[in-house]
């Protein structure tokens, strides 16, 4: 999935060109093309699709020139994430009822791909023998206000006996929000929670049939598409039909919905990448804390900050503690890390005050 837009990450992060499609690691390549290279690992290029807004095609096909132009999926509105899983699943359906799917945001860090590989085996040969929505689950290392978690049951019921689970598939027994600190804290503490990833695995069967017994709207849509998904006509119909889809996330539509919903906790290396702060968290640092992408800055008495600058751009900078510097050439963004959850509101009211081009 690559079709969204990452507001916090801005300046770098804009409408005409977001988060997945920047080298945010400073290492040349985009977290789309990590993603994809990642994926090259377990599938060939034929089963690979990419997910993403009828903007980016172009963006999509210059930095995947390998991607099969049919393989990329083309959203002409933002529906959330149930519509662009629902237009997947039907169309990989149609080719192969039997397929088996994973689904991923295309803007996430993965550091241990040998165990998240291994853990994705795991869930296809699990999906490929039950009836199971599988969700991979990013094992706690603190409490964290900013995911939602996944509740799994601890020991195993009947159920789980039955479908013979592991100790590594857990039953889920419930989706929570967002948590306040303390609640986060519980949640720890317990054991019995996974930050909940946005990754993703099921047969197509097992999806299709959950769509049409939760999300009825989403599923009749699709279905009524069938006879022309894959032939010519199938840009037309999804340019008609797609936008009147319901817009929500999978998670509401189908999983906290379901009781066939499992889990594989898995520690991974992994981060969503959501804010700056987050990035600086992984990436390399100075003696002084400092992550600095640019190649002509002076910096003086400065700690635990994060600075991107645009190449060949000089900077001094002195005196700043646990800020973010970003240039982007056309906008410039001066913020203290621990209030960068306020970044996505000024964004609004700097395109409010100047217009949608800082979006």
């Amino acid at each position: 999935m690559a079709g969204g837009v990452g507001s916090r990450f801005w300046p770098k992060s804009r409408n005409q060109f977001p988060k997945q499609f920047i080298d945010i690691l400073g290492i040349g390549k985009s977290l789309l093309q990590l993603t994809y290279e990642r994926f090259e690992k377990i599938a060939p290029k034929e089963n690979i699709y990419i997910l993403t807004n009828d903007s980016y095609a172009n963006i999509v096909k210059e930095q995947l020139p390998k991607v099969i132009t049919d393989n990329i999926l083309l959203e002409p509105s933002r529906n959330n994430t149930a519509p662009c899983i629902a237009y997947a699943a039907y169309k990989i359906g149609k080719i192969n009822p039997e397929a088996n799917l994973v689904v991923a945001p295309s803007d996430h860090l993965i550091l241990r791909e040998d165990i998240f590989l291994n853990k994705i085996e795991m869930a296809l040969d699990f999906s490929a023998k039950h009836d199971a929505l599988l969700t991979l689950g990013i094992t706690p290392t603190r409490p964290d206000t900013g995911y939602g978690y996944i509740e799994f049951a601890d020991e195993q019921g009947k159920e789980s006996k039955e479908l013979g689970l592991g100790t590594e598939i857990k039953k889920v027994n419930a989706f929570k929000e967002k948590p306040v600190l303390e609640k986060a804290e519980e949640y720890l503490a317990s054991g019995d929670y996974v930050w909940n990833a946005g990754i993703f695995i099921w047969s197509v069967k097992s999806l299709i049939k959950a769509f049409e017994l939760h999300a009825a709207n989403i599923a009749e849509i699709f279905a009524n598409g069938l006879p022309v998904l894959n032939t010519d006509k199938e840009a037309d119909f999804i340019r008609e039909q797609y936008p009147k889809s319901e817009n929500i996330s999978i998670d509401y539509a189908i999983l906290e919905r379901a009781i066939n919903v499992y889990t594989i906790p898995a520690d991974i290396g992994w981060s969503d990448l959501g804010t700056w702060a987050s990035l600086h968290e992984v990436v390399e640092k100075d003696e002084e804390n400092n992550a600095i992408n640019c190649d002509k800055i002076n910096l003086k008495e400065s700690s635990d900050c994060i600075i991107h600058l645009p190449a060949g751009k000089a900077a001094v900078i002195r005196g700043l503690n646990n800020f973010i510097v970003v240039d982007d050439g056309k906008a410039l963004l001066i913020y203290p890390k621990n209030h960068e959850q306020e970044i996505k509101s000024e964004v609004t009211a700097m395109v409010n005050l100047f217009g949608k081009d800082l979006s």
